[in-house]
């Protein structure tokens, strides 16, 4: 009887274990993205300078005060790729994976969207946090994707 009360109780605090560590990891340190009015979705232009807000709707997104790459967004502009073409490219962009539960943002379809050259990417803000650019992908439809990056040749 006492060697399954004992196993009883390796199994519970496994269990209890297991969900405590997965809530950690997927849910516990992320919160709904802040984002400036007028200012929500911001691009480089080509020549460098200040970042210009550009129009967007249906905007939705995520941060974290843990990392300086856990922040990603989801939104649509009304901008065309000809209107598109005054702001600097990307050419390092590499979506990073979302909590699934953020279901808008799937960094394998945006990534292979970029590799297609479907989507196109443009420096949002560089430096946004330390070793870190901001980064924002749009496809033909105006479909708009957002996260933090390391910077390339940052330490990692």
């Amino acid at each position: 009887m006492n060697g399954r009360l004992a196993a009883g109780f390796i199994v519970a605090a496994a269990i209890v274990a297991g969900v405590a560590l997965w809530w950690l990891q997927t849910r516990a340190f992320y919160r709904p993205a802040t984002f400036a009015p007028g200012a929500e979705i911001v691009l480089t232009p080509g020549g460098g300078g200040t970042p210009v807000a550009i129009p967007v709707s249906g905007l939705t997104g995520i941060d974290s005060d843990s990392s300086p790459i856990r922040f990603r967004a989801c939104f649509t502009t009304p901008l065309s790729a000809a209107e598109l073409e005054r702001f600097a490219p990307y050419p390092a962009a590499v979506p990073l994976v979302a909590p699934a539960w953020f279901d808008c943002f799937d960094a394998a379809a945006i990534g292979r969207a970029l590799e297609r050259g479907e989507a196109r990417a443009f420096l949002s803000v560089e430096g946004i946090r330390p070793a870190a650019d901001r980064v924002v992908a749009i496809l033909p439809d105006g479909r708009g994707f957002a996260w933090n990056q390391l910077q390339p040749g940052a330490a990692r």
